[in-house]
């Protein structure tokens, strides 16, 4: 199995910023993909933004310009530089990763545990 470790939540003023990290873990995998999504109290799982191993990457509308999401292949991480920081990017950010599992021969999507963000205004 794929663990995914995330970090670099926390509390922020607005304006300011912030990088969250996600590693993925484990043994004879590939990742495919990697993103963050997020979830506010009261709405729905959105996708903030994911990134392929090839370098392709897609954005909210409400964060283009402002993050920035990024990887390294070869340690099976990727980081989400966020900055500009509103109140309205509070919420929970959980990593995901769709990877190829060399054992089973299969693909899988993981998700983390999920780290807090908060921007005071």
């Amino acid at each position: 199995q794929v663990q995914l470790l995330e970090s670099g939540g926390g509390l922020v003023q607005a304006g300011g910023s912030l990088r969250l990290s996600c590693a993925a873990s484990g043994s004879n995998f590939r990742v495919n993909v990697m993103g963050w999504y997020r979830q506010a109290p009261g709405k729905q799982r959105e996708l903030v933004a994911r990134i392929t191993t090839g370098g392709t990457a897609d954005y909210a509308d409400s964060v283009k310009g402002r993050f920035i999401i990024s990887k390294d292949n070869a340690k099976n991480t990727v980081y989400l530089q966020m900055n500009g920081l509103k109140p309205e990017d509070t919420a929970v950010y959980s990593c995901n990763a769709e990877a190829f599992l060399y054992y089973s021969s299969r693909r899988a999507t993981y998700w983390g545990q999920g780290t807090q963000v908060t921007v005071s205004s």
